[in-house]
């Protein structure tokens, strides 16, 4: 039930390191521990004590002070060098041994100016400052613990990685920049390793199954990360990725490839120093700008993985095409006011989209490919396995991610027919 979705814990440290949170923590944190006795005790006359003490509350967890936390992992922090934070629920029954990693995703910075916004949107995906963050979040999608929404996943350990370093959680560098009145740290590689130690401690070395998933720049750096999740749950009998609206194109031979996509992407490689994390299979072969679109990596990725992605990508149309013809700001915002030529560049970017799969993909490798007009699609109930969601050859997002995880079969859904941007009715 989703009100158990509402009880934040927060640690000794966080509290401390903030003024007066303790006067208005405390007698809040006494309401919600009668609270949580009532329900114990409720489920304990209902002869559910196995489930007692195992589905928990989503937890907003920062791992101390940032003070704390540069001691104890090397600086492994935000932006702005607040500690990392994720939100975590408590797998249950069936589930209890079971682990789902979703990494938020929320664009990127290329700039000490750029990364000194990301630090002004207070609390908003992307946002480089974990103290912004609210105490409470409720999952959904993908996340979701209601067994209609989410029937194969719903009573695993979810953990939701808020996304806080502008690099998709693939940064490291030393230097700190000063801008203002604010220390800029580049430390997204530091971030995630972090995380997962802490949570390797409280439980997923254990995983029997497991899932690495992420969505837009959490879906890219789920791409990056695959293997490396494979690699530190050695022992899992499933382990397997999936990345959502992270088909970030590098498209040669549309419009705009050098200032729209190529300048861009390599400028973040630079500046967050990806490079070193890039595989040494793309970095051989080409310049390590190029190495982080998605059409260079996923033909070496050995972990299976799930690519989730419209074929009309609103975020690529909108942020990584020239503009076509006066108006293109209002078609990329309503496509019923695009002209004939401004549909037809957007068909072209559909292609490049298509032939950045694999030719020849590995049979571990599943794909769901649709035509709405959207860009991440795991992170809502509607789009996951709402009524008007995208449909593929009778699968939805979840039927298809569950039959292909589970290997109920082989799922690679492609909308060939889809050759115009859909509103889908989704929310």
């Amino acid at each position: 039930m989703q009100y158990r979705n509402m009880t934040t814990m927060l640690t000794k440290e966080y509290l401390d390191a903030r003024p007066d949170v303790w006067l208005d923590y405390a007698p809040k944190r006494i309401a919600q521990l009668i609270l949580i006795i009532c329900v114990v005790f409720l489920l304990t006359i209902q002869k559910y004590d196995k489930y007692v003490g195992l589905k928990r509350d989503f937890r907003l967890v920062l791992r101390g002070a940032a003070r704390n936390m540069i001691q104890i992992f090397k600086g492994s922090v935000c932006l702005n060098g607040s500690p990392p934070a994720y939100y975590h629920a408590v797998g249950f029954g069936e589930g209890v041994d079971n682990w789902m990693v979703y990494l938020e995703g929320g664009g990127w910075c290329m700039s000490s100016e750029s990364c000194y916004s990301k630090i002004q949107t207070a609390g908003l995906p992307g946002c480089g400052n974990s103290y912004t963050f609210k105490n409470q979040t409720t999952f959904v999608g993908i996340m979701s613990q209601s067994q209609t929404i989410n029937p194969d996943f719903y009573n695993w350990n979810i953990v939701f990685v808020r996304y806080c370093d502008g690099s998709s959680y693939s940064g490291d560098v030393e230097e700190i920049i000063q801008v203002k009145d604010t220390k800029i740290h580049r430390r997204g590689a530091r971030l995630f390793k972090a995380v997962m130690e802490d949570l390797l401690a409280k439980g997923m070395n254990k995983a029997k199954n497991a899932i690495l998933a992420g969505n837009s720049a959490g879906g890219l750096a789920t791409i990056l990360h695959c293997d490396g999740f494979r690699a530190i749950i050695p022992n899992a009998a499933r382990l397997k990725c999936v990345a959502d609206a992270a088909l970030f194109v590098r498209g040669e031979d549309l419009p705009g490839a050098a200032d729209k996509r190529e300048r861009p992407f390599a400028t973040i490689v630079a500046f967050h120093g990806i490079d070193k994390f890039l595989p040494r299979s793309c970095t051989s072969k080409m310049d390590p700008g190029l190495c982080i679109f998605p059409e260079n990596l996923l033909g070496d990725i050995e972990t299976p993985i799930f690519l989730v992605n419209s074929a009309f990508d609103s975020f690529q149309i909108l942020h990584n095409l020239e503009p076509v013809e006066p108006g293109w700001n209002n078609c990329t915002n309503n496509i019923d006011l695009c002209t004939p030529i401004q549909i037809e560049a957007m068909r072209d970017f559909r292609t490049t989209l298509l032939e950045t799969l694999p030719l020849w993909p590995s049979s571990s490798m599943g794909f769901f490919i649709d035509s709405c007009y959207v860009h991440d699609q795991t992170n809502s109930d509607t789009k996951w396995n709402g009524p008007t969601g995208p449909t593929l050859n009778n699968y939805n997002i979840a039927n298809a991610i569950g039959d292909w995880y589970f290997d109920r079969s082989c799922v690679r859904e492609i909308d060939v027919f889809g050759n115009c941007p859909q509103n889908c009715t989704v929310g």
